[in-house]
């Protein structure tokens, strides 16, 4: 599904960031999420040079500086030094950590790329020797299996059936949040699932036993109340019988995450996909190239934060070595 032209087309934003957008939206297919974080760092860019250029009053709240003004003389102006004292800014100011100073340095990357190579505002790129902050490699965070089982048990009340369903397919499949949210009863096929991910992406996931078993069981409940869904297609409802959305699954999964006694603040859907991802990996010995597969990754290097759970491999394997027991 294309991104609503209307949220595209935004007046309190420069025209070359509107027609950027524009681009990302048609051309290259990205999500409404992508865009909508790069409307949020490009606002922020440019409220920012105002200010370190003084054409806005200090004394103006930030969040108030207009940016729609901006023209393409302007952007010509624009230095690498201007990019440098932005992502100092969003260091010392908003308390941008290393991820967050990273992805503001892709989004003007691909802005400026963009300026350059498309709409040829620019004659020279100030972005291209513009260096992104090291980021260490974090380990994923994840319910172990017992942990995991703990969690399924936890599950009761008036919506059982479905939560049941939506953290089973969680911890099984490995899907993101937008995805689940998304899913509609025509992309079921016996044991197939069609999801579209990032960038309008479609993947094929596959449902184990424990999946087809828990839609089966809310498919009976929820169509119980067939004649008042809004959307038929919709695979989850919501009470108030709409497509459930992304705030209310969080919702829930705090509400048994709590019940389980577990981390409330630790655990998100999102960690529910890594968890999904780190049990496959770990016990179902899936490699690294069909779990980039599953999760629906472009890039293998972003499937490799999960081998991680091979230190314990490696340890076996060493202690397994006929001499670790040989004394000198």
């Amino acid at each position: 599904m294309k991104y609503d032209l209307k949220n595209v087309f935004d007046p309190d934003l420069p025209k070359s960031v509107n027609d950027f957008f524009n681009y990302l939206d048609t051309i290259k297919g990205k999500s409404k999420n992508t865009i909508d974080g790069y409307k949020v760092d490009l606002t922020m860019f440019f409220r920012f040079l105002k200010l370190y250029k003084g054409i806005t009053s200090k004394t103006d709240a930030f969040e108030q500086i207009k940016i729609n003004d901006i023209d393409n003389k302007f952007i010509r102006d624009i230095s690498l030094q201007d990019l440098y004292a932005f992502i100092a800014f969003a260091e010392s100011y908003r308390n941008n950590g290393n991820y967050a100073r990273a992805r503001k340095v892709a989004t003007l990357k691909s802005y400026f790329k963009y300026l350059q190579g498309k709409a040829k505002i620019i004659d020279e790129n100030p972005a291209m020797e513009l260096e992104s902050p090291k980021i260490n490699k974090r380990n994923p965070i994840y319910l172990t299996l017992d942990e995991s089982k703990k969690l399924l048990k936890s599950i009761d009340g008036r919506y059982k059936e479905r939560d049941y369903c939506i953290i089973t397919i969680f911890l099984n499949c490995g899907l993101r949040l937008s995805e689940l949210c998304g899913i509609n009863i025509s992309n079921l096929k016996e044991d197939t699932l069609t999801v579209i991910g990032k960038g309008n992406k479609e993947r094929t996931v596959y449902l184990n036993n424990a999946c087809i078993k828990a839609i089966n069981n809310y498919l009976q409940v929820r169509n119980l109340d067939f004649d008042k869904i809004k959307d038929k297609d919709a695979l989850f409802i919501s009470k108030n019988y709409t497509r459930i959305n992304k705030r209310s699954v969080e919702l829930m999964l705090k509400k048994y995450l709590k019940q389980s006694n577990l981390d409330v603040e630790k655990y998100t859907p999102h960690k529910l996909r890594h968890t999904a991802a780190t049990l496959m990996y770990k016990y179902g010995n899936v490699d690294i190239r069909s779990l980039q597969k599953i999760l629906g990754h472009e890039n293998i290097s972003t499937t490799q934060i999960y081998t991680h759970v091979d230190d314990e491999k490696l340890r076996e394997a060493v202690n397994s070595n006929p001499l670790s027991d040989e004394e000198e």
